[in-house]
């Protein structure tokens, strides 16, 4: 059994996680990158080619910073936990400064940091407000190292998706519950998904 790591954690999200009984999810780790799980009624949807639910490459700033996928101001570039860390140690002056600090300094008061912090806020609230209209889900769930910021992230992103919607019902915004686990129980499920189909078929 073999698949994605983020849309086999939003498969065990899904199942036995934060998005457990809801029909229609989407589950975005904010991590080194952005990528997507689409939960449909207990299972992910991959596409036509195994590439859907890549919101990390919606580019969200025309005119934003270059990334690694060769584009400019995609939301990956933006609003990961990589690019929060690169925004606050240059903001900071320290090299070594990561994702984590920034969030620490934010809930601090650090005015450089909640500068750094409401842009990547900014950015990621623009890229899940464009999911929202596309896919229409009942729930969103941000995991990743970000995620851990809690209420620091959560507070100011879910003001930020409501101020932008405009006809369209809010989707619950909630933290992952299954941490770094996430990836290993999809595994697990895409396995014993695979099994079932073997035991079931004639």
């Amino acid at each position: 059994a073999l698949g994605h790591d983020v849309r086999a954690g939003g498969l065990a999200e899904g199942r036995l996680g934060a998005g457990a009984g809801v029909d229609r999810f989407l589950f975005v780790p904010l991590g080194t990158g952005i990528a997507g799980a689409i939960g449909i009624d207990g299972r992910v949807e991959a596409g036509a080619h195994g590439g859907a639910g890549e919101i990390g490459h919606v580019i969200v700033r025309p005119d934003g910073p270059e990334c690694g996928c060769g584009a400019r101001g995609c939301l990956e570039a933006l609003a990961s936990a990589s690019a929060v860390g690169r925004a606050w140690a240059a903001a900071c002056g320290d090299p070594t400064a990561g994702a984590a600090d920034a969030a620490r300094a934010v809930a601090a008061g650090d005015g450089r940091a909640a500068a750094v912090w409401a842009d990547a806020v900014d950015a990621l609230a623009a890229g899940l407000v464009t999911a929202v209209r596309l896919l229409d889900p009942r729930m969103v769930i941000v995991g990743g190292g970000l995620a851990e910021a809690g209420d620091v992230l959560f507070r100011p992103l879910r003001e930020a998706v409501a101020d932008r919607v405009r006809f369209q019902r809010l989707p619950s915004i909630v933290p992952a519950a299954l941490g770094d686990a996430a990836g290993c129980l999809g595994a697990g499920l895409l396995a014993w998904d695979l099994l079932s189909v073997e035991v079931t078929t004639p």
